[in-house]
């Protein structure tokens, strides 16, 4: 649990769009390569650095109900931790590949981009779901053993309109495709720093 907490600064990677641009254009294009590993790579990372910080927490409450002689009374929400685990490890096995990826882009760079944008975003609407049931699971939980930890924070995230967004891009001729490269940066970004408030309450329900 330790080892995934300190390891968030590799895997949740925070993007500015602005500097993201302003290296692109630098560039002639070739950063947003860069842009575009690095979008699916922190995708990937973060879906399994959470999966392994919560599964951790999760073994970590069973054993403090063991010794407290509570495992029985809390063994159904144990159980619904397993499904919303489930969830995530499964997204472990999502062709997600940064690398990979990144040569499909160069191969065709435009739909490619728009064939990854929906599905990232696919990926943290499912994400989030899970990882805020098993985060308001684990709170009951540690609550009932003595143990306060955050609520999950802000909205749900939603999907994005996905005609919408590919038609307007179309309609612009590519310039709305960058406001819509911003929303994945962003909501991307807020995810991470809100992760963080939960995990951080942890870190100090468990004593550092």
């Amino acid at each position: 649990m330790r080892a995934a907490y300190a390891s968030r600064a590799e895997s949740d990677y925070i993007f500015s769009f602005w500097t993201a641009l302003g290296w692109t254009l630098l560039t002639c294009g070739l950063y947003g390569f860069y842009v575009f590993y690095q979008l699916v790579r922190r995708s990937r990372d973060h879906n399994r650095r959470r999966l392994e910080l919560l599964d951790a927490a999760t073994a970590a409450a069973w054993d403090r109900a063991q010794a407290d002689g509570r495992a029985d009374e809390l063994r159904p929400r144990f159980e619904s931790m397993g499904l919303h685990l489930g969830v995530l490890r499964q997204m472990t096995t999502d062709f997600r590949d940064p690398l990979i990826w990144m040569v499909l882009r160069v191969v065709a760079s435009t739909i490619v981009d728009v064939i990854l944008f929906v599905l990232l975003d696919g990926d943290l609407v499912k994400h989030d779901a899970a990882e805020r049931a098993a985060e308001a699971e684990l709170a009951g939980i540690y609550g009932a053993l003595g143990m306060q930890l955050a609520t999950p924070t802000g909205a749900p995230k939603q999907a994005h309109n996905y005609v919408g967004r590919i038609i307007a891009t179309i309609v612009s001729l590519g310039f709305y495709f960058l406001w819509w490269t911003d929303d994945v940066m962003v909501e991307g970004n807020e995810h991470f720093e809100q992760n963080w408030v939960w995990e951080d309450s942890l870190r100090a329900a468990l004593g550092g």
